[in-house]
């Protein structure tokens, strides 16, 4: 079953409320550029408007620029871990914290710990089916 790539989205105004819909935003942190690429180009094919940081501080840049719904997080990232993005996403405001799906293709049991023990309930491991990150980010958007 495809994903819904739109949101429901409440806006008052004057006279009372109307209902927008938007596409679901997605932000994929990933350095590897070939991998970023099928990632976006499958999300972007179920409907949703996606951003690539290829590392972690255009990533933080990111969150407050592109404000996702859903960040897609490779831990393994260049300057500024995926860890340090995750901890910075713990800074915003609760409604303007995105879902989060956890990638690493060092997938231990250590670092799944740690993803639990920061909020995140998704974890992937490299290399994973893109098939599968696209039915998780429905899922995140569903129980949203």
């Amino acid at each position: 079953m495809p994903s819904d790539p739109w949101l429901a989205i409440w806006a008052h105004d004057q006279e009372g409320v109307l209902i927008e819909q938007k596409r679901a935003r997605v932000l994929i942190v990933e350095d590897e550029a070939d991998l970023a690429w099928v990632e976006q180009f499958n999300l972007e094919e179920e409907g949703y408007e996606v951003q690539v940081a290829p590392e972690g501080r255009t990533a933080i840049e990111q969150l407050a620029l592109f404000a996702p719904h859903v960040m897609v997080l490779d831990v393994m990232l260049p300057h500024v871990d995926g860890w340090e993005v995750l901890a910075k996403t713990k800074e915003l405001p609760h409604h303007q914290r995105p879902k989060i799906i956890v990638v690493s293709a060092v997938a231990g049991v250590g670092d799944q710990i740690q993803a639990d023990s920061m909020g995140v309930g998704l974890f992937l491991a490299k290399p994973f089916d893109m098939d599968e990150l696209v039915r998780l980010v429905g899922q995140l958007l569903q129980a949203a």
